[in-house]
């Protein structure tokens, strides 16, 4: 059992005056005198990558799953050195091509070994890595290659067709580049009609491998990425964040590791990379296993055998979001009860004995042999540590991940804006509903928002809008001062636009979003995340999206059924245990009986009168990336939600104006 520490998590920093409706500025508690910036000579992200490199010359680097009659089998490796001449030589074909320091580099693909290679390289010679993903929608597309006059583009062969075809609405593009050798005649002919360069990723490196010119070494201050967010509403903006920024955040990470407030990465340690590098949060991951010299190995590219990846890896450590933990447990959970028995009952008291003892370890000499292992194993069995992003993380959830899979779990909060160096939770502390201490490079504050009723002032915990400030907090918005100067005010403060609360331990817990909220007919202000975190805790339900008018009292749902255990639920009532899970979302009986059990489980939770829905809907598809009902980081867009289900969000509020109600 590593050192566990004692709160306060955060201490206030000297030297500033606190202000009126504001909290005082708290740095992380190991760090109180100074916010992390650098590692000891090293100040940029190539330098970042020279360190790995060093720690793990001729040790594992990136990782391939060998395919044989489109059957995938192990996994393949390249050592650092191995992979360093093409990086390089990447990075001067580019020149070669024609891109100048400073200039942008669109990478646009699945992660894959030639994604880090471009990256890396574009660090190498100052270029700016902007990604681009499918689920920003072509309009957006089109709107960040354009405002970058972007010239150059690497990606998959699968993504040159599509780019070809809207080349007319992209006057700034000279050349596209394939990460694989088979480029299709038609695609190749089409580029030459177009008046576009078609290369494959091969070719510049053998551009720059002619090259014998050194080229001048990035500087901090040097753009090394712009990160566009998809945002629910509006068009994207570009979050331009220097190679210090990266620096920043990725060190804090590793020196809390040092410190022993997070867990420690080294040479050692083997990643399991298929989060979308086009968003922070991997990018981070990664650069911390760059940083340590640890091995990445990448997934197939299909979500659907991602498990299966993950059990012939055998990550020591996985990065991943609460849609796929809540998946987990939904689904060892239904596969204990399916069983019954002696099997159930074993497992239950295996887990209340590890719950019990928790908070001194996450092991357990005989559970974790006799109970836990299957379950280990389809995570490949070694995984040691687990960090959880992009949204709140069930408590239930995070202690099911520790118990099942003996790990230590740390929930991360952070923007894109930050470069995800928000908050991180502390080692052995296994309070849950928090995300835990400042990163090292950054101090924060809460700010009062009297609209929603929070105040700096509050009895018992202090809280409000949460502000960062920091080392790895943007340049700002790419060409536009007006949306920075909303975002960054003028003592340096990112305003986060969540609601945060103190805790007594000087922990950050996320409460609320200052956005989203709406006032309904009786002028109760409602926080429709705060409800839909609730029901979707409950086990029948997956997804929520809670609904309501100005011009309305009520609040109406459309949720998603958690598929096996509303199947076994309903299997225990004779009036529905014949029913598909389809006729069961459709028949009104199951809507009324649903309804019941999400009134009672409301109020178990704290949920005031006007805050429980008054009828809903049940459907059968889940809001995803794909249908837009979900940004890529998994967070609900709301105004296409309202679109989409419109016509049974009228319905309801038209049977509730009709009398028919819920108590």
């Amino acid at each position: 059992m590593a050192n566990k520490f004692e709160p306060p998590y955060a201490v206030e920093a000297a030297g500033y005056q606190k202000k009126e409706g504001e909290t005082p500025v708290y740095r992380h508690f190991l760090s109180p005198d100074e916010l992390v910036g650098h590692p000891p000579n090293i100040t940029t992200m190539w330098e970042m990558y020279l360190h790995g490199y060093e720690i793990s010359k001729d040790r594992p680097f990136v990782g391939i799953r060998h395919k044989e009659e489109d059957v995938f089998k192990e996994y393949r490796w390249e050592t650092y050195e191995q992979v360093r001449p093409h990086i390089e030589n990447f990075g001067k074909g580019l020149l070669k091509l024609g891109l100048a320091r400073q200039q942008t580099l669109g990478v646009y693909s699945i992660n894959r070994r030639e994604w880090t290679v471009a990256e890396i390289a574009c660090y190498k010679e100052a270029l700016i890595v902007v990604a681009l993903y499918d689920t920003l929608g072509p309009e957006a597309m089109d709107y960040i290659i354009n405002q970058t006059e972007m010239e150059h583009i690497v990606c998959s062969k699968d993504k040159v067709e599509s780019i070809l075809n809207i080349k007319e609405r992209l006057p700034f593009i000279k050349s596209i580049i394939s990460m694989d050798e088979d480029i299709n005649d038609a695609d190749k002919e089409k580029a030459q009609s177009l008046g576009v360069g078609l290369y494959t990723f091969a070719q510049i490196e053998e551009l720059g491998a002619a090259v014998n010119e050194a080229s001048k070494l990035p500087s901090p201050e040097d753009i090394a990425t712009i990160c566009y967010t998809s945002g629910t509403t509006g068009v994207p903006k570009g979050a331009v964040l220097t190679q210090a920024n990266c620096v920043a955040s990725i060190y804090s990470a590793a020196y809390a590791g040092d410190l022993g407030s997070f867990a420690h990465v080294d040479e050692n340690d083997v990643y399991i990379s298929y989060l979308p590098l086009a968003h922070v949060f991997e990018r981070v991951v990664e650069g911390l296993m760059l940083f340590r010299g640890a091995a990445i190995g990448y997934y197939t590219g299909n979500p659907a055998t991602l498990m299966d990846d993950i059990a012939e890896l055998k990550p020591t450590v996985f990065a991943s979001v609460p849609r796929l933990f809540n998946r987990i447990y939904d689904k060892v959970l239904a596969g204990v009860n399916a069983k019954g028995g002696v099997a159930s009952y074993l497992f239950h008291m295996a887990y209340n004995a590890k719950k019990a003892n928790l908070d001194n370890s996450v092991h357990h000499w005989l559970y974790d042999r006799l109970v836990f292992k299957a379950i280990r194993e389809k995570l490949g069995g070694r995984i040691r540590f687990i960090i959880s992003g992009s949204a709140p993380i069930a408590p239930e959830v995070l202690e099911f991940l520790k118990i099942c899979l003996s790990a230590t779990v740390h929930e991360g909060y952070g923007q894109t804006e930050n470069y995800c160096s928000g908050a991180l939770t502390i080692l052995n502390d296994n309070t849950t509903g928090v995300v835990g201490a400042p990163f090292l490079c950054s101090e924060f504050k809460l700010v009062d928002v009297p609209d929603m009723n929070y105040y700096s002032t509050d009895i018992p915990n202090p809280r409000g809008e949460l502000c960062i400030r920091g080392n790895a907090v943007m340049k700002g918005f790419y060409k536009s001062p007006e949306k920075t100067q909303e975002a960054i005010d003028v003592d340096g403060w990112l305003h986060t636009g969540d609601i945060a609360m103190i805790d007594d331990a000087k922990r950050i817990a996320i409460i609320d979003r200052l956005k989203n909220i709406f006032k309904l007919s009786q002028g109760e202000y409602i926080a429709p995340e705060k409800i839909e975190s609730i029901y979707q805790k409950n086990e029948l339900i997956a997804q929520a999206f809670v609904y309501g008018e100005s011009k309305q009292s009520q609040l109406v749902g459309i949720f998603l059924p958690d598929h096996d255990p509303l199947m076994h639920w309903a299997a225990k009532k004779p009036e529905f245990a014949s029913m598909s899970f389809e006729q069961l979302c459709e028949s009104p009986a199951v809507n009324l009986e649903v309804m019941k059990e999400l009134t009672k489980f409301g109020k178990e939770y704290g949920l005031k009168g006007f805050e429980q829905v008054k009828a809903l809907h049940l459907i059968t598809e889940e809001f995803s990336v794909a249908n837009e009902l979900l940004t890529p980081t998994f967070k609900l867009r709301r105004e296409n939600a309202r679109s989409a289900f419109k016509e049974q969000i009228d319905q309801m509020y038209h049977t509730l104006t009709h009398g028919r109600a819920f108590n």
